[in-house]
């Protein structure tokens, strides 16, 4: 009987079925929980939300993954020794270009341009409501252009879709932790052992 009764302990609990709502909805089944984690969310944002909040979600993930996506590229260009035409010499990569810009008039006029180019894309990546142009889904922005999107399958959509989700997530996670590996004082990862920030 003792047995029984402590490997009763051990058994699962009986849960309870719930009704859906509009509070609860289930996005397990949402485009991005997908192997290896599956549907994620630790900290339980979508505890007891509904589709605006989800979408909400969505459309700040896709836009923090896209513009993580650019700043790995970026990083990683510069880093290698790339430079535009038009660059100071003495600039150098990672975070360390900040400061090196903001000391020189020519410096001052690329973070100037870069500030601009910042605001235009802003402007231009989001859905144009103001033309009564609505996106198939969310982070959709090709805003009436076709670009051969609608030709496709659907299954080659959705593929495409997570693609981007799963491109976005590990950008997230790599120019963190490219930026704290700077920050921190190497040893370098990168090929070549360059270090940005450190000349």
């Amino acid at each position: 009987a003792a047995l029984v009764g402590s490997a009763a302990a051990f058994a699962p609990a009986p849960i309870a079925q719930q009704s859906s709502t509009a509070l609860s909805a289930d996005f397990s089944k949402e485009l991005g929980a997908q192997m290896p984690l599956g549907f994620f969310d630790p900290l339980g944002f979508l505890k007891d939300a509904d589709q605006n909040k989800f979408d909400g979600l969505r459309h700040r993930e896709l836009k923090h993954g896209r513009v993580s996506m650019l700043a790995v590229v970026g990083y990683l260009t510069t880093a290698s020794g790339y430079r535009f035409p038009t660059m100071p010499e003495d600039v150098p990569a990672g975070l360390g270009a900040f400061h090196a810009l903001s000391q020189s008039q020519d410096g001052k006029s690329i973070l100037v341009q870069m500030a601009a180019f910042f605001v235009l894309a802003e402007i231009v990546n989001r859905p144009a409501t103001w033309a009564g142009i609505e996106g198939e889904f969310v982070g959709d922005y090709r805003n009436g252009f076709d670009f051969g999107w609608d030709a496709k399958s659907d299954a080659w959509k959705a593929k495409r879709r997570a693609i981007e989700l799963n491109n976005g997530r590990a950008a997230m996670m790599g120019i963190w932790g490219l930026v704290i590996h700077e920050v921190m004082g190497g040893p370098s990862l990168l090929p070549g052992g360059v270090l940005p920030g450190s000349n």
